[in-house]
Formats: structure tokens, sequence, C-alpha cells
């Protein structure tokens, strides 16, 4: 079987009770960088749960997306102490410079711009996270700046 989204290494570390759904999708999603639809009759049968269920648990949690995620992510902090020293002005910009809204990709899925509540980094706010790695005091200047060198390639992913 050459299934690209198989995941029985994954559910035959389990033990098949529905306790277990979130700490599969996470360890899906750390696999495959989303929740592929193709996993959730596996999933279901597994766990005894409805798709519907699962589902559920999918849309709930933003964490989980059953998408893959674009070339260049985008995570702009919220928080109290982002959210206070500018981090909206940021996300703005950022959404400007890229033609979108927070929680959308850009056509060709170049870019995911999403906000987070809390990135853990409160006293070198506004922050981002740009493909994983963190940029600090972000003004939307910066920002700005930041999408066009990715936008450019001089900035590695």
């Amino acid at each position: 079987m050459n299934d690209p989204f198989d995941i029985r290494d994954i559910l035959r570390g389990t033990g098949g009770r529905p306790g277990d759904l979130i700490g599969i999708l996470q360890t899906v999603q750390d696999r495959f960088g989303h929740v592929p639809a193709a996993v959730l009759p596996s999933l279901a049968r597994h766990l005894r749960l409805s798709p519907g269920e699962i589902y559920g648990v999918l849309s709930f949690y933003p964490r989980f997306s059953l998408r893959p995620p674009a070339r260049h992510v985008i995570e702009v902090c919220l928080g109290t102490a982002c959210h206070v020293r500018g981090g909206e002005s940021v996300a703005r910009e950022i959404g400007r410079a890229l033609a979108i809204n927070p929680g959308q990709t850009t056509p060709g899925g170049e870019f995911d711009l999403k906000t987070v509540n809390c990135l853990g980094c409160c006293a070198i706010g506004p922050v981002l996270r740009v493909d994983g790695r963190i940029e600090a005091r972000v003004t939307p200047a910066r920002a700005r700046d930041l999408v066009l060198e990715l936008q450019a390639g001089e900035r590695k992913a």
C-alpha cells in the first residue's frame, strides 16, 4: 500500500479511546503540516467516533488545519502586551501588503496570515512568528519590509 497519508503507526501507539483524539490530531498535524481529510475515516473507525465529531474538534481548535500550510506562514501576536504595543497595526499592514485578512491565504498559496493570542514573548512585542522564527519589536513598516523580503526571496524561509 502506497498511501501518502498512512497513519497506521500513529494509531498503533494509542488505545483507541475517544480521549486520544487531540493527541492523535497533534501527531498527524506535526507529520503532514495539516490534518488531511483522507485520514478522517480511519481515525473515526479507530476511535469509534463519527467523522462529524472529529471535524467538530478540528474546526474548534485553531491549531489544526485541514489544508496544507502556505509556503510562508506569518503569525501576528495579539496578546495583551503585543496588542497595546501596536500588534493590530502590524496585522493590518501585513494584510494590506498581502491583500488578505488574517485567517486567509494568498492566491497561489504563497502566504498564510494568522493571528494568535500569545507567542510567549511579551517583553519584546509586538511579535511576529515568520516561518517559525520570532521577529521582535515589529513596527508596521518593518512588517511590510519583511513581507517584501519574502516576496523577493531575499529572506530565507
